[in-house]
């Protein structure tokens, strides 16, 4: 068993995720919605993978979790390969990685309880008697504050708000104690007002049990208060990494910065302000452009440069790694 890239609970190296469509009547081209992705979570931490919508953040967030086969690359848990590893070998590796899904309302079964829908991992892995079953059920419903908890256990989703169906997808996520969990885009499909709630419910249980985990987000602003290092993706590879904070006040990467631009400013003085926004429209990943893959759209494009071969992301500053031209 090989050693891992780098230190880290969760870590890839040269991931890569692709998929083949049909370009003709004879040919098949690949979709390359995963392209040569290196990261590493730590234990605990909340690394934010921001992106426009189509970059590839829930492939990526899907391929850690081994619920979609790697093209390339590799992906180590714990310092252990589970690259390669068959299903019937991933049993423990499920017991400690779970996810929270985008859609509350398709995600969990409308014909069971939410006792059943939050009891079903402990059934699948056969790792509790009934009564310790019971507890544990119980218990992560409390955790995720659906009270009274005996009344809300015997509730089908039906008789819940789009918000408390994401808790009880928390609770099914958190019921067999994970180390990692992908979080994708979890609350973007509940109202504004239980955003900030849940958010801070997946903080409270990562202080609580040391959970670490992937935030999908296209939502820079919740990234900036929920996770403490920030991965900026673009057409399926890394572009920048850095401390959440030092991306958002000092981006190096055109693309980081035009995402910054375009983040809403709450001020009544501005709002008759244009937002800048990125030239263009995002590629095709079955047609990527040689070179970096932002140099369509980049307006500090250098010709003879930035489309002849893809730069590698390295750091740029202390602790801030960026995939740009000009920085090398």
């Amino acid at each position: 068993m090989s050693a891992a890239p780098a230190t880290g609970l969760v870590c890839a190296q040269d991931l890569r995720a692709w998929f083949s469509v049909r370009s003709g009547l004879f040919r098949t081209a690949p979709v390359k919605a995963v392209d040569g992705v290196t990261l590493s979570i730590g234990r605990g931490e909340t690394l934010a993978l921001v992106g426009e919508s189509g970059c590839g953040k829930t492939t990526l967030g899907r391929a850690l979790l081994r619920l979609i086969e790697p093209t390339g690359g590799t992906i180590h848990f714990d310092g252990r390969d589970i690259t390669a590893r068959k299903p019937g070998k991933l049993i423990a590796f499920r017991r400690r990685a779970q996810a929270v899904f985008q859609d509350p309302y398709s995600s969990i079964s409308p014909y069971m309880t939410v006792r059943a829908i939050v009891e079903e991992p402990l059934l699948i892995h056969g790792s509790a008697s009934r009564k310790e079953r019971e507890e544990r059920v119980l218990q992560a419903i409390e955790l995720v504050k659906l009270t009274p908890v005996g009344e809300t256990a015997e509730k089908y989703p039906h008789g819940l708000s789009g918000g408390q169906r994401q808790r009880v997808c928390i609770a099914r996520a958190m019921v067999l104690e994970p180390e990692f969990v992908v979080a994708d885009e979890p609350v973007s499909m509940v109202d504004a007002s239980n955003r900030a709630e849940i958010l801070g419910l997946l903080k409270e249980v990562q202080q609580r049990r040391g959970v670490a985990f992937l935030y999908i987000t296209h939502d820079i602003a919740s990234a900036r208060h929920f996770s403490e290092r920030m991965a900026v993706m673009y057409l399926g590879t890394i572009v920048e990494t850095a401390e959440t904070q030092s991306v958002i006040e000092e981006p190096l990467h055109p693309y980081t910065r035009g995402l910054l631009a375009s983040v809403p400013e709450p001020d009544p003085a501005n709002r008759k302000r244009l937002r800048p926004v990125i030239p263009g429209e995002p590629p095709s990943a079955a047609a990527v452009p040689s070179g970096c893959p932002f140099h369509p759209r980049c307006p500090e494009f250098m010709k003879g440069r930035c489309e002849l071969a893809r730069p590698e992301l390295k750091e740029a500053a202390p602790g801030h790694a960026a995939a740009c031209y000009l920085y090398e």
